[in-house]
């Protein structure tokens, strides 16, 4: 496991920035391993950039 993952699983990170960029993309690698228990967030904030993009920031709930 990566080291993000150990963080996630161990519940240390208190708050995660996505930015979220208008492209789909056909596959990729994922950040975060397969997990049996959800990670259940709660939307914090919400910044629209000109780009399209947008940064998202959540809280674990």
């Amino acid at each position: 496991p990566n080291l993000a993952g150990q963080f996630v699983r161990r519940g240390l990170v208190d708050e995660y920035q996505l930015v979220i960029h208008p492209v789909v993309l056909g596959a990729g690698t994922p950040f975060w391993p397969a997990s049996d228990t959800p990670l259940r967030l709660r939307l914090v904030e919400t910044r629209p950039f000109a780009s399209g993009a947008e940064l998202r920031s959540y809280v674990p709930s």
